[in-house]
C-alpha cells in the first residue's frame, strides 16, 4: 500500500522520511509487519495503522520538535504551513480516519501536558473586558446567542460563580458546628477572588427535629443533627480595575448544597406550599425549600432577612454606581437561589439586574412560580448534568412532556425556571462513561464540564484548560484508568493531594 506522503509531510521531515524509505523495502525491520506475520491473516487497514505507528516511533529520534512550539506561516499561494508538529500530524491521520482526531485531540498523549493537567496550580485565563456587554452577559436577553456555541466569556463567568459555591463549601466544612448558646461569631471565607470582600455570613434554619430517639441511638452525630446552620454568604467586589473589567460593581450571593441531616430532611417534604407574600394561590414552591429560606433561628435570623437587609444596605452605599445582584449555588443552594432572588427582586424601589447561576438545581415550585419569577424580571441559567438525577426531582415519576400538558391547568406540578445549559458526564474524556450517581452531581464535574463544554455538536474541547487534580482527588474512582494510572507513574497519587484553600483561586475557564 503506498501513501502520498509528499502532499501531506512537513517540509523539514522529507529529507529525512526519503533517506530511511529505501531501507524499509530491503531490511526486515520492526517498521514492515508483513514481516513478522502472514498478510492474509490481517486487514489492510491494520497494517496501514500499525506501519505509520512504527514509522513514527523511528523519526521521532532524529526529528522531535516541542508540541508546544508550534509556528504557523503563510506559503505564497495563501495557505497555511504548519511547522514544528509531528509526523503523525503532518501526515493528516484525519483524512484517512476522521474518528481519530477527536480521540488525540481529548487524550494528552505528552507527559508534559497531563502533568499540567494534574497540577494543583490552575493556569489563569484572560480576563476580557465585558464593558458595555455585561448585562447580556447577566442575562438580559437570556443569554441567546452565548450558548451553543458556548461564549468564551460567559463560560469563564459560569466557572468563576461556580467556584464562588466551592468557597461556600469549604467555608462550612472548616468549622460546621454552631452553638446553641450564643450568637455565632464572624466567620472568614476564602474567596475564589480578591477583588471581593465577604459583608454578610447566611445561615438556613430547618423547622422540623429529629426525635428524641435519635440522640439516645447516635448522640455523637453533633453539627449533623443542628437545627440552624451556615449556609453561604454575601460579597461585593470592591477593585476598581475588576469593577472597570466587568462594567459594573457586582454583589455576589453564593449558597452551598445540602450537609446536615436537617437539611436532608426538609429535601423530602415535597408539598406545594403557597408563597407567604403572594396572594395568587397558584404560586407554590416546595415546603422544605420553603422552610429552610424562612424559618428563624434561636440566635440568627431566616435566610430570607439576612439577605434582604444586606442587599437593602449595600444596594444604599452605593447608591448612583451600575450594580448587579449575582445569586449562585449548587444543589439545595440552587433551590434557595431562586427564593432569595424572588425576595430580593422587590426589595427596593431600584433594584439592581438579579441574575442566578445555579449547578444541579432541583424543581423548586410550579408554573405559577415560574411566571411570578418571569413577571419580577429575574433571570435564571441552570447549568445541568444529564445525567444528575437531582435535576429530575420533586416530580421525578412524572415525565417531562406529561409535566408540560399538565402545567397549563394544574398548580401542583412541578416546573423548572429559567435558561438551561446542558452537559452530559460522557462527554468528557476523562470520566468513565458509567460514572456513579455522586459524581454526576458533583460541583467539580459540573466545572470541569462547563469548563470543557463547546457546542452541542462538538460537547468536549480539546484545549480545556481546567486543572484534573481535585476531579481525580474527588471522584479518583470515576476517571478513566489511563489518566489515574499515568498519575501514578508521574508520582501524583491521589492520597497526597491535599487541597487547602488558598486566599486566590484564579479562573481556570477560558
Amino acid at each position: 500500500m503506498m501513501i502520498g506522503v509528499g502532499l501531506t509531510l512537513p517540509a523539514q521531515n522529507l529529507n529525512v522520511f526519503n533517506a530511511r524509505r529505501a531501507s524499509f523495502k530491503c531490511q526486515k525491520s520492526p517498521l514492515n509487519p508483513t514481516s513478522r506475520r502472514h498478510v492474509s491473516s490481517t486487514s489492510s487497514t491494520e497494517l496501514t495503522r500499525e506501519t505509520l505507528s512504527n514509522l513514527e516511533k523511528l523519526l521521532q529520534k532524529s526529528n522531535q520538535p516541542d508540541p508546544e512550539r508550534v509556528v504557523k506561516t503563510s506559503t505564497s499561494n495563501g495557505s497555511i504551513e504548519t511547522k514544528g508538529k509531528g509526523l503523525l500530524e503532518g501526515l493528516n491521520l484525519s483524512r484517512i480516519w476522521p474518528e481519530m482526531k477527536a480521540a488525540e485531540e481529548m487524550s494528552p498523549r505528552h507527559l508534559n501536558r497531563l502533568q499540567r493537567l494534574l497540577s494543583k496550580t490552575m493556569e489563569y485565563s484572560p480576563r476580557n473586558n465585558l464593558g458595555s456587554r455585561w448585562r447580556e452577559y447577566h442575562g438580559c436577553n437570556d443569554w441567546s446567542g452565548l450558548l451553543d456555541p458556548l461564549d468564551e466569556n460567559l463560560r469563564r463567568e459560569v466557572v468563576r460563580y461556580g467556584e464562588f459555591v466551592q468557597a461556600a463549601y469549604h467555608g462550612f466544612h472548616s468549622n460546621p458546628a454552631m452553638s446553641t448558646d450564643e450568637a455565632p461569631l464572624p466567620r472568614h471565607v476564602a474567596l475564589p477572588d480578591r477583588s471581593y470582600k465577604v459583608t454578610k455570613s447566611l445561615y438556613t434554619t430547618s423547622s422540623v427535629g429529629l426525635p428524641k430517639w435519635v440522640d439516645d441511638v447516635a448522640p455523637d452525630l453533633g453539627w449533623m443533627t443542628q437545627r440552624s446552620s451556615w449556609i453561604g454568604y454575601v460579597a461585593v467586589c470592591d477593585d476598581k480595575r475588576e469593577i472597570h473589567r466587568m462594567g459594573r460593581r457586582d454583589i455576589v450571593i453564593a449558597l452551598r448544597g445540602t450537609a446536615t441531616c436537617m437539611e436532608w430532611a426538609e429535601n423530602f417534604r415535597a408539598q406545594l406550599d403557597q408563597i407567604p407574600e403572594s396572594g395568587d394561590p397558584t404560586q407554590r414552591v416546595e415546603r422544605g425549600f420553603l422552610s429552610l429560606h424562612k424559618t428563624r433561628g434561636a440566635h440568627v435570623p431566616s435566610l430570607a432577612e439576612s439577605v434582604v437587609e444586606e442587599v437593602q444596605r449595600l444596594i444604599e452605599m452605593y447608591k448612583g454606581e451600575p450594580l448587579s445582584i449575582t445569586i449562585t449555588g449548587h444543589s439545595l443552594g440552587a433551590a434557595l437561589s431562586l427564593l432569595v432572588a424572588d425576595e430580593i427582586s422587590s426589595c427596593a424601589p431600584h433594584v439592581p439586574p438579579v441574575a442566578v447561576f445555579s449547578f444541579g438545581g432541583p424543581r423548586v415550585g410550579n408554573k405559577g412560580f415560574v411566571e411570578r419569577l418571569n413577571k419580577k424580571n429575574v433571570k435564571v441559567l441552570r447549568i445541568v448534568n444529564n445525567q444528575d438525577l437531582i435535576t429530575k426531582v420533586p416530580g421525578v415519576f412524572i415525565s417531562e412532556k406529561t409535566q408540560q400538558k399538565q402545567q397549563e391547568d394544574n398548580p401542583w406540578t412541578y416546573s423548572h425556571v429559567g435558561t438551561e445549559l446542558r452537559v452530559d458526564t460522557k462527554m468528557s474524556p476523562y470520566l468513565k462513561p458509567n460514572v456513579d450517581i455522586a459524581c454526576c452531581h458533583d460541583l467539580e464535574a459540573y466545572l470541569h464540564l462547563v469548563d470543557g463544554y463547546l457546542s452541542s455538536k462538538c460537547p468536549f474541547r480539546s484545549n480545556a484548560k481546567r486543572s484534573l487534580a481535585k476531579l481525580l482527588h474527588d471522584q479518583g474512582s470515576n476517571v478513566k484508568q489511563l489518566y489515574t494510572h499515568k498519575a501514578l507513574s508521574l508520582n501524583l497519587e491521589r492520597d497526597r493531594f491535599n487541597f487547602p484553600m488558598p486566599s486566590c483561586l484564579p479562573s481556570p475557564s477560558q
